[in-house]
């Protein structure tokens, strides 16, 4: 995804890129947008053309963790898996040296 915008108003870019290319670098092919920012009646809007996702996913392009949770939300891939904590409400700080203490202990 490429960023456009101004400060505190993102506007993003779905586009097919090289592993190797910098975030809003260059980039092989545009095909879709993605607004965070809810409009008048409340939905963030997101296009993207389905037929060059569809080409791209069967070259072995892989997509970042918020373009397929966008592409779930649309209905082109499977909805991602929701994300759950295994200490919910912890700051993750502690739960890291929670499990440094475990290893140690072992």
């Amino acid at each position: 995804m490429q960023r456009f915008g101004r400060k505190h108003l993102p506007f993003y870019r779905i586009v097919v890129a090289d592993s190797r290319a910098p975030r809003d670098g260059r980039f092989i092919e545009n095909i879709g947008t993605y607004n965070p920012i809810p409009g008048k009646d409340n939905t963030k809007e997101i296009t993207a053309d389905g037929e060059r996702v569809k080409y791209w996913m069967t070259v072995g392009a892989q997509p970042s963790d918020r373009v397929k949770w966008l592409f779930g939300k649309m209905g082109m891939l499977p909805p991602a898996p929701p994300r759950v904590s295994e200490h919910p409400g912890v700051p993750r700080s502690i739960v890291k040296a929670m499990k440094a203490e475990a290893k140690k202990s072992k």
